[in-house]
């Protein structure tokens, strides 16, 4: 038996023939260890809601559920495992919902119900980024969740962390670092996961800023997208598609620079003239 009473995980994916599929972007975590840690990274649970994205079999579902989350809604999209999930909903009568879908069809800020909430997922990696900017980016701020704890390919989380002047540095970490304040916490290591992936993963903590810099969010993300869809150029270049001589001028940046030496206070002014 292991830590909360219920079977071993290795026992509960051979049981239900919950072999990880690719095209899902499985990969299952079965160290309680590490889902303990990254249960304990998402801070104080007891008295929030936690949303998690792709729990399969249920590692850390159980791992946030057994370090005291008051309530867990967990979206998962692949069939097979809800048979599993229902083991631990019962389980842990009334504080596990499981809601059968696709994440990117998902209402977030309906399921937290302006109630305090926490995501914390390792996320499918064919899904993750995506789900990650729409997260950045919704209207309402501050945004309907208090933190995320999520696991990424460690090339993304360090892009999501990325400062002006580092090759990993683009739209994804200006949008982080424009709304939130983001760190790695750890990384795990390939062999914790059924299959392993080639890939070292990081789990990565982000906090919303209460007031980031003023701007529009649907213009700021049109002018990363533009900035970095061709970041060896100049700035005077790949910004003619959005008025960029006009923007240049307007918020006095040199036309000659690239993408990644702007830092985030000087996308913002980029977004706010246009």
């Amino acid at each position: 038996m292991s830590l909360d009473g219920l079977p071993p995980l290795r026992e509960v994916i051979a049981r239900h023939e919950l072999q990880a599929k690719k095209s899902l972007g499985q990969n299952f975590l079965l160290d309680l260890n590490l889902t303990g840690k990254i249960a304990r990274a998402a801070g104080d649970l007891s008295d929030v809601t936690v949303i998690e994205v792709g729990p399969g079999p249920g590692g850390l579902t159980r791992a946030l559920l057994a370090n005291g989350a008051a309530r867990v809604v967990a979206i998962e999209r692949d069939e097979r495992c809800l048979a599993a999930l229902a083991e631990v909903s019962a389980h842990y009568p009334g504080r596990l919902e499981v809601i059968p879908g696709d994440a990117l069809k998902t209402d977030f800020p309906a399921i937290a119900g302006g109630k305090p909430t926490k995501i914390v997922a390792n996320l499918p990696y064919n899904i993750g980024t995506e789900l990650l900017l729409r997260w950045l980016t919704v209207a309402d701020w501050p945004p309907f969740y208090r933190s995320m704890t999520l696991m990424f390919q460690r090339e993304v989380a360090q892009r999501i962390v990325a400062l002006p002047g580092s090759d990993a540095y683009g739209r994804l970490g200006v949008l982080a670092g424009w709304r939130t304040e983001a760190r790695i916490a750890f990384d795990v290591p390939p062999q914790a996961f059924t299959p392993p992936p080639k890939v070292t993963s990081s789990v990565v903590h982000l906090i919303p800023r209460e007031q980031p810099l003023p701007a529009d969010v649907r213009t700021l993300g049109r002018v990363t997208e533009a900035a970095f869809g061709q970041r060896r150029k100049m700035l005077r270049q790949s910004l003619k598609g959005i008025e960029g001589a006009r923007l240049l001028e307007t918020t006095g940046i040199d036309g000659t620079r690239r993408a990644e030496t702007l830092d985030i206070a000087e996308f913002v002014a980029l977004a706010n003239a246009v």
